[in-house]
């Protein structure tokens, strides 16, 4: 991974550490038979906390990265990298 400032970086583990933390939940709840809708509820926060995590790192990518490729010229190649990401994430929904 590329260079990212220390806050970042504890930022990023900390939204990781925070969707551990209700996998942790989600994974007790079936074990103990919980009601669906309560489990989908602890679901949807490991989601959204990988959601912010994903955002976190795209951030720091655009800011450090995709702006060194920008001035080294390469702004077509980094473009394309992120439509890549963007690509592979809608067509998991279809």
């Amino acid at each position: 991974m590329a260079y990212k400032p220390k806050d970042t970086k504890e930022r990023i583990l900390h939204r990781l550490k925070i969707a551990n933390g209700h996998l942790k939940k989600v994974i007790n709840m079936i074990e103990n038979d919980h009601y669906c809708i309560e489990v989908l509820h602890q679901s949807q926060a490991v989601q959204q906390a990988i959601k912010e995590t994903d955002n976190l790192i795209l951030e720091n990518h655009l800011k450090t990265c995709v702006a060194d490729a920008i001035a080294k010229g390469k702004k077509n190649e980094a473009i394309s990298e992120i439509m890549q990401v963007f690509k592979k994430n809608t067509s998991v929904w279809r």
